[in-house]
């Protein structure tokens, strides 16, 4: 997609690529990029989520201070910033969410009205949202903003996508990456290039991150398991090898190059192709609200480390009915031998066996949660209530016996 060039004098060269198939690609690397490598600081390294936001936002402002100076485009300090925006927009989400405990529905609204709103100002003083445009600092200005705000916007949808549906990693590229090629195909039908550009650059965010998850995830967990450090270097990687390439060959300098043949269009076009965005709209919405109908795991507190919870109608069924034989088997003799050990007095032991309980329940999560999610998190609430029992400071056998009992008569 690209978007058409306004003909007029200008003081600096474009400050912006063109928009090939570079562009995209390196994009989506940027963008994974942001997903693995902020987590990887927050969470593997231990920073913190407020300190790693601060310290990118001080790396944002010293590189987008590099860029603004420049007179043209260069492709190490453009996609340097866009790593870097990519991060700290991430990170401006995440704090939004973990931190203040704001619901994703309502980031994903206040970013989209954001958005909106720096469009509006953006064409109110410009006349313009052509990236092609980008050729004074008033209008690079606009652009980074609005940028910022994608990656943020990006963020959250992308986050509340998981949260609604509990898709897999693997799973969840499917919807930004259908939704990515109906706009590529009705930029090419012949829709608003300027409104396809930046649709396509937003949902490139979820993509991206979809993308970095999916590397990341453990292999028990449906990923490719190369960890949120390695899928950094490896994205990191091909960035630099793209740079490289642009750099020398100067492939995407809107300069050196003829202005690339644009799609025939026309207002009747551009009508059908709104229509059809309004289509996809509904229809995206009919996806979702279907998968959150049905039992779920959330996929995003499963990512973060949490515990999985399940959405969706239905009632807590007997676990027998819902679960492997074997599996039911192994909790029952391990929670009745807790129970014996509570009753004949042996502490130790039945803290050790309660110990045993609790990683026996874990090995099995993700099998059981996939044969019944709604069932596995009512029986996970009994073993936890057991775990508390055994091991309060001050023992109380009735509460350790009922817990125990209560389980026991669920487990069949």
């Amino acid at each position: 997609m690209t978007t058409t060039p306004l003909r007029r004098a200008a003081p600096m060269l474009s400050k912006v690529p063109e928009v090939t198939v570079w562009f995209w690609i390196i994009k989506i690397l940027c963008t994974t990029v942001g997903e693995s490598f902020a987590d990887y600081i927050n969470e593997t390294l231990g920073f913190g989520l407020v300190p790693t936001a601060v310290l990118f936002t001080v790396v944002f402002v010293a590189v987008l201070a590099v860029q603004m100076r420049l007179r043209a485009y260069v492709p190490a300090a453009y996609w340097l910033t866009v790593v870097v925006v990519s991060v700290t927009g991430t990170l401006y989400t995440d704090i939004l969410t973990d931190r203040l405990g704001v619901p994703l529905w309502i980031s994903s609204t206040v970013f989209a009205v954001l958005l909106a709103a720096v469009f509006g100002a953006w064409y109110a003083r410009e006349r313009t949202l052509s990236i092609h445009s980008i050729d004074t600092t008033p209008r690079e200005s606009w652009y980074w903003l609005a940028v910022l705000v994608t990656f943020a916007l990006g963020t959250a949808t992308g986050d509340w996508t998981l949260q609604l549906t509990g898709w897999a990693p693997g799973q969840s590229v499917l919807l930004p990456l259908t939704l990515i090629a109906l706009v590529t195909g009705l930029w090419r039908f012949g829709a608003n290039a300027v409104l396809s550009f930046w649709l396509a650059y937003i949902l490139t965010r979820p993509l991206g991150a979809n993308i970095g998850d999916w590397l990341a995830t453990p292999a028990k967990d449906h990923g490719l398991g190369l960890g949120t450090f390695g899928t950094s270097l490896v994205f990191l990687g091909a960035i630099l090898a793209c740079v490289v390439y642009l750099s020398l060959s100067r492939a995407d300098v809107v300069e050196e190059q003829a202005a690339p043949t644009a799609p025939v269009t026309s207002e009747h076009r551009q009508r059908i192709s709104l229509a059809v965005l309004g289509l996809a709209a509904v229809a995206t919405c009919g996806v979702l609200g279907w998968a959150h109908s049905q039992p779920h795991q959330d996929a995003l507190a499963a990512e973060e480390g949490a515990a999985p919870t399940c959405s969706g109608p239905g009632t807590h069924v007997a676990a027998a009915s819902a679960f492997p034989a074997a599996d039911l088997r192994r909790f029952r003799t391990i929670t009745q031998d807790t129970l014996s050990r509570v009753r004949s007095g042996d502490r130790s032991g039945a803290s050790a066996r309660a110990t045993d309980l609790e990683t026996a329940w874990d090995d099995a999560q993700d099998r059981l949660v996939a044969k019944d999610c709604t069932t596995w998190t009512y029986v996970d609430h009994e073993v936890d209530a057991v775990l508390t029992a055994v091991r309060a400071s001050s023992p109380d056998e009735q509460a350790e016996t009922g817990a125990l009992t209560t389980l026991i008569g669920t487990l069949g």
